[in-house]
């Protein structure tokens, strides 16, 4: 068992072999006697029986001349001092083992001259520790001090004062008021010990386990969630319902209003024989018509029959890609044709305004414009077409690719637009397409109608009704997912969908003709084309059979009652959109002033 001092290097020199011993008086504070009673029943037997003997003192050392021997005595090998160092630790093991602490014993020897004799004696040190160590650990410390040989200068002997000190004892330790001061310690070894059973039992009676991850809500929080589930989806949906009704009635002014316009123009100049410059307006009807009639007679050239086989016998690409690209394109060309159509609006009334001089330069842009946009809505108008015929192929067919075009579709917008960052002016146009892409899938039904009306066999009418209405069920689920996330992830409230419904009804009531950034701008040439080539077959097969002239009455008047019927419903339309506007907008102001 080596011996450490501190981290220090021992010196062992031990000059002498010949230890002064009594052994008659046995006293604890000899070394002989602190060696042989190292254990504890000695210890206590040597107690009793000075209490009984009425306490026994050690007599006073009678100091001698110090001696000088002619042999002296071998020095103690530090192999002699080992089995009594080993002795006082084994006794302590036992100790050291039932309070859990460590001690050690640290030995220095240090070499003093004894003046006088004029040979080495050995001075030994006891600098024994102990980390909460009892009592019995620092008698055995001294008794492996006392085991080096005592040969002492008399004088720094504590007899020589009259006063004999003894070995100071530690506290015991207090297992209560450590348990007191430290009350977490039995519970961390217990945490430790506990076996899979007592951790379910404590988990399961600590509470729920959720509630330690995510943190309780409040009344913002509950708001936040009706938000989402409840008032988001039906403002929402409110918007889109009347921007559609918006749409409808910019549709039929096209195909009602914008022919009058022209036949009492026309009307005018034969009546006064007259021809004026027209205005800008005038202008811009003569532009649009221009386009609506080139593009209907350039669809009328398209074989619907052929584009339908060619996009049912797509292998590589499926149809619901083939939707999602036409899709795409829809949207392309719906922001192009706006630029194009405010290009021609512009060149009408720069035609009409200019001075005699440019005449000629304005006519020419004017038609140049006009070229361009009839080219624009031409390709419009064909990517619509073939949009609406690849709906008719999924709703016909029976492998549920109707089923798989609105989920890629419909899955698709919301990837596309839930995870983005959108302000509330990017919100704004991106439900104005919503309601435009509405109005076109409305036009998209009709057109599979007039193809079932045409070529279906056998009772059709219920699955076409079952099929339009899986579609617009999508359609409205999807908005209002679209809209319910988007609105919670760019901490958008519902109070901004009424604000673009009031905007709405300002456009409706043409109240705010300065401000047209946020009109709802709808183009309804495209789906107007589309719908003329697709009802014009369906007419035809009313027509009876006869001369030309008799075909030609018939054409005549089903064309004045169907427009009879348009108009009559542009002014039902227009009339309850004006009225449900102005009620709005007197709730909005009658809120505004209660919140104020």
């Amino acid at each position: 068992m080596s011996l450490r001092s501190g981290g220090r290097k021992l010196s062992f020199e031990l000059l002498s072999s010949g230890l002064p011993a009594d052994d008659d008086v046995e006293d604890d504070t000899s070394p002989r006697s602190l060696l042989e009673t190292s254990s504890d029943g000695q210890r206590r037997r040597r107690r009793r029986s000075r209490r009984k003997q009425g306490g026994l003192q050690s007599p006073p050392i009678a100091e001698e001349e110090p001696r000088v021997d002619a042999h002296p005595p071998a020095a103690l090998r530090v192999a002699d001092l080992m089995p009594v160092v080993e002795k006082v630790c084994q006794t302590s093991d036992a100790e050291r083992s039932a309070t859990s602490c460590v001690a050690y014993v640290g030995v220095e020897l240090r070499q003093r001259n004894v003046a006088g004799n004029g040979r080495a004696v050995t001075f030994a040190e006891d600098a024994a520790s102990s980390c909460g160590s009892s009592s019995r650990e620092s008698a055995a410390a001294a008794a492996a001090a006392a085991a080096v040989p005592d040969v002492i200068d008399p004088a720094r002997r504590p007899e020589a004062n009259g006063v004999v000190k003894k070995l100071e004892k530690d506290e015991s330790l207090d297992w209560e008021k450590y348990i007191k001061e430290n009350s977490n310690v039995l519970g961390e070894v217990e945490r430790r010990d506990n076996s899979p059973f007592r951790y379910f039992i404590g988990e399961m009676y600590s509470g729920n386990s959720l509630r330690s991850t995510i943190a309780v809500g409040n009344d913002k929080k509950r708001q936040r969630v009706y938000n989402t589930m409840f008032h988001v989806p039906w403002r929402c949906e409110r918007l889109i319902v009347a921007g559609f009704f918006v749409c409808l009635d910019s549709f039929l002014s096209l195909l009602t209003i914008m022919p009058a316009r022209i036949v009492m123009t026309v009307w005018r100049i034969l009546k006064t024989r007259q021809f004026l410059r027209p205005n800008a307006a005038d202008l811009s009807d003569y532009g649009c018509f221009v386009v609506l009639a080139l593009g209907v007679a350039s669809l009328q050239m398209i074989d619907i029959s052929l584009i339908y086989h060619v996009i049912r016998g797509q292998g590589t690409i499926k149809l619901y890609v083939v939707y999602n690209i036409l899709e795409i394109f829809d949207k392309l060309c719906q922001s192009f044709g706006e630029d194009v159509l405010q290009v021609l609006f512009n060149s009408a009334e720069g035609l009409s305004t200019c001075s005699t001089d440019r005449v000629t330069f304005e006519l020419l842009r004017f038609l140049l414009d006009g070229a361009i946009a009839v080219l624009a809505f031409v390709v419009h108008s064909f990517v619509l077409l073939a949009q609406a015929i690849t709906l008719s192929t999924c709703i016909i067919a029976h492998n549920n690719a109707l089923l798989a075009l609105l989920v890629s579709n419909n899955f698709a917008e919301i990837k596309s637009n839930v995870f983005k960052k959108v302000s509330k002016e990017n919100l704004h146009n991106l439900v104005y397409y919503d309601i435009i892409e509405r109005f076109h899938i409305t036009a998209f039904l009709l057109f599979v109608l007039a193809q079932n009306i045409l070529e279906a066999e056998g009772p059709w009418f219920d699955s076409f009704l079952i099929n339009a209405s899986y579609v617009f069920m999508c359609e409205v689920l999807i908005d209002a997912i679209k809209h319910s996330f988007l609105a919670k992830f760019n901490e958008i409230k519902p109070v901004a969908y009424s604000e673009f419904l009031e905007d709405l009804s300002k456009q409706i009531l043409n109240e705010q003709p300065d401000d047209r950034q946020k009109d709802l701008t709808f183009i309804p040439l495209a789906p107007a084309c589309v719908v003329i080539r697709v009802l014009t077959p369906v007419y035809a097969t009313l027509l009876p059979a006869g001369p030309f002239i008799w075909r030609i009455f018939w054409i005549l008047l089903w064309s004045v009652l169907t427009y009879f019927i348009l108009a009559i419903f542009k002014i039902l339309v227009g009339l309850i959109l004006r009225c449900l506007a102005t009620c709005y907008i007197n709730l909005r102001l009658t809120r505004k002033q209660h919140a104020d």
